[in-house]
């Protein structure tokens, strides 16, 4: 039977107590790499934003930006960025990215589909 001190006791709960700080201060990994996508959505509703050519080059950089950490940008994202695309009539760009977010997120597909719908026509 292995006799526990009172010293060793002592020392065992403070590495203990150490260990679950540290496991604590790490945190989750977050899902998705936000970037600027939330301030950028907010201010094309709340005032029309930038042009439809700044929001996409600001979009497309924070899709750099998480490609190069190896994330997946937000759901939204890449529909948002169809719908910039189809504004500018770049109607293949605004395909490819609408098909991304449906691939992405299945749970997008009525809506993407709808929008998909406006393209076409």
């Amino acid at each position: 039977m292995i006799q526990i001190t009172h010293a060793r006791f002592k020392r065992l709960t403070l590495a203990a107590c150490c260990l679950s700080i540290a496991g604590c201060a790490a945190g989750p990994k977050p899902l998705y790499e936000w970037g600027g996508y939330q301030a950028q959505v907010y201010q094309h509703l709340k005032t029309q934003g930038s042009a439809p050519e700044q929001q996409i080059a600001t979009l497309q950089a924070d899709l750099e930006k998480a490609r190069a950490k190896g994330m997946t940008p937000p759901p939204g994202f890449h529909a948002h960025l169809g719908m910039l695309y189809a504004q500018q009539g770049q109607d293949d760009q605004a395909l490819q990215a609408l098909l991304t977010e449906k691939t992405l997120f299945p749970e997008s597909t009525t809506y993407i589909d709808f929008l998909l719908a406006k393209i076409k026509k």
